[in-house]
This record gives structure tokens, sequence and C-alpha cells, in this order.
């Protein structure tokens, strides 16, 4: 079964959640992507054992750091999934890419200013 995802949705594989660092979701931002989601092993079951526990850390700071330069922090997400959720993780693409939607386009892309 192939499961569908949003065009505009562009996947990066890591070895592990923990992988993603605070400079990737911001730079992500800064070169104008308009939402970003972490997907992480369900909690208790990373394969690196804290790996996904990390990147909710992250994406917890960076979502501060995004409030406080005027960018809404419903931008990023972090979800935890098990590779057989492949149905859901489709579903969290279309629930983000319409949540993006509803947001508008990044504000440093537009050069709009604050939007929190």
């Amino acid at each position: 079964m192939r499961l569908e995802c949003p065009p505009n949705v562009k996947v990066i594989r890591v070895p592990c959640s923990g992988r993603v660092e605070s400079f990737h979701l911001l730079k992500a931002f800064e070169s104008g992507v308009d939402g970003v989601f972490v997907a992480g092993c369900l909690e208790g079951e990373c394969h690196f054992l804290i790996g996904n526990l990390q990147a909710k850390r992250r994406v917890n700071y960076v979502k501060g750091v995004l409030k406080a330069i005027g960018i809404n922090p419903e931008r990023l997400q972090m979800y935890n999934l098990s590779a057989a959720m492949g149905s859901r993780f489709a579903e969290i693409c279309w629930e983000m890419t319409e949540k993006v939607k509803r947001l508008g386009p990044n504000p440093v892309k537009t050069g709009r200013g604050k939007e929190v």
C-alpha cells in the first residue's frame, strides 16, 4: 500500500531524530520554509536510547526562539511514531500542510514582520 503525502512535503531522513540540531530547524525557517515537523520514535522506544528526547527538547527550545523573533511557534511540531505507523505519518503530513496553509507564508520569506 502506497500512502500519499502532499506534494509540498519534503522528507529529510536522518538515522535518529536526535541528530536534528536546533541549527537545522532554525536554518529551515531562515531559508523560507513555512513549517517543519520532526518525527521521532515513540518515547521509550528510541533505537539510540534518548535521541527522540533530545529532539523533543530541541524542538521546544526552537519554538521559544521562533516566538521571540516573531514567528508563530505552531509552525514547528514534534511527533512520536513507530516505523509501522505509515498511515499516521501521512495523516500528519496532511495535518501540518493544512495548519501551515492557515498560518500563511513564513514571515521571513515575505518580509511581513511579526506574526505571533
